[in-house]
């Protein structure tokens, strides 16, 4: 069985969607999979690292979805062929926070739309706090048919394009450590790991403003 069947074009396709924290990447994700879903499509979706710290995909703006959770051994075209061998059409995949999944599970992407006709958007941050790409962003950008920013505004604090994802720790930005922590934009205890977006300037001054 393979994919094909409710197709809304002709051939398989990896796009990438990618911005700073705030974008609306997670919301794209989930109203992809609903425009998608209500053509007759079926999906899966993915996500890695939520700030829920549980299988699905969560939006800043409330909206949620259960997901299958991305681990390091998780061989996702085994995933689909288990969805094809158990009955079910997969004609695309929906990856949130992509950026944090293997290189070699990006390849996987790439082999399920060359070689399996399936779909794949993903979605997810380009660089980590120290301002380098994530590995498997890199390859994204590498592989994928389609790269897009998306258009939302973040600001920094000063009012000009956010563009860097800083990580707050102590009220300090913190330049050394383990790539992944998990944080979010929202807490309000400057001791907490949190995370702030600031324009290029702020980033390198670490100044987050009042």
């Amino acid at each position: 069985m393979s994919a094909g069947d409710g197709r809304l074009r002709h051939g398989a396709a990896l796009k990438f969607f990618w911005g700073p924290m705030d974008c609306g990447k997670s919301t794209l994700a989930l109203q992809m999979d609903h425009n998608h879903g209500r053509q007759g499509r079926r999906g899966l979706v993915l996500t890695r690292n939520d700030r829920s710290m549980g299988p699905q995909v969560t939006t800043r703006i409330g909206l949620a979805h259960s997901a299958v959770e991305v681990t390091d051994d998780l061989d996702l075209i085994a995933l689909v062929r288990k969805e094809w061998g158990d009955g079910a059409r997969i004609d695309y995949l929906i990856c949130d926070e992509a950026c944090f999944y293997t290189v070699e599970q990006i390849e996987q992407l790439a082999d399920l739309v060359d070689g399996y006709d399936v779909d794949v958007y993903a979605f997810g941050l380009a660089s980590d706090f120290r301002s380098f790409l994530f590995p498997a962003a890199q390859r994204l950008f590498e592989l994928a048919d389609e790269v897009n920013r998306l258009q939302v505004e973040v600001l920094c604090w000063c009012g000009r394009e956010g563009l860097l994802n800083a990580r707050i720790v102590d009220g300090v930005v913190a330049r050394e450590g383990e790539q992944v922590v998990i944080g979010d934009t929202a807490a309000a205890d400057q001791s907490e790991v949190r995370y702030q977006v600031l324009c290029r300037r702020h980033y390198r001054s670490g100044d987050l403003g009042r």
